[in-house]
């Protein structure tokens, strides 16, 4: 039973220190009070810029180990246009595909161990976002969004290997 717990610490020390260094994704909001079609509640806005912090953190979660992303955004305005509703409880965007398609302008920069491999400005803007294949399902929130958002790290952060099947 002895050697037995050796080779438990050692896959406890080796776990512990895999995990330090695994990549970390970091999102800021600059000036959200200045975003267009942000929903009126705080609450509503507050869980709209979650669910997008959250889908970087899941993108960044394919960068390799030691690399660290850190994201900033400087504008934002989401497909459709807000339209107060009190009944519901919640406002309600209309997507009608003319001139709402999904927009952002961030800055990025991407680390490896500490030094700087990539960094930018981006705007982001999907204008056929309803005439192309989205592989959200039609009830995820923002799936508009989140696929502009892939489109630009696939192609800037973390170019697709093309072999990997379901990258995502």
């Amino acid at each position: 039973m002895k050697p037995f717990m050796p080779a438990v610490a050692l896959a406890g020390l080796l776990a512990l220190v895999a995990g330090s260094a695994s990549a970390a994704v970091s999102v800021t909001y600059v000036k959200p009070e200045t975003f267009h079609d942000l929903p009126f509640a705080t609450w509503e806005r507050d869980e709209m810029l979650q669910q997008i912090s959250d889908h970087f953190t899941k993108l960044g979660q394919s960068l390799p180990a030691g690399q660290d992303l850190r994201i900033e955004v400087t504008d934002f305005d989401p497909a459709g246009r807000l339209i107060p509703n009190a009944r519901m409880g919640r406002d309600l965007r209309v997507l009608s595909g003319s001139a709402d398609w999904p927009r952002m302008d961030l800055r990025y920069t991407l680390e490896q161990d500490g030094k700087v491999i990539k960094s930018g400005e981006a705007k982001l803007a999907d204008m056929n976002y309803q005439q192309t294949f989205n592989r959200y399902f039609d009830s995820e929130p923002l799936r508009y969004e989140k696929q502009m958002i892939d489109t630009w790290f696939d192609k800037t952060i973390a170019p697709i290997d093309r072999k990997r099947v379901g990258h995502r």
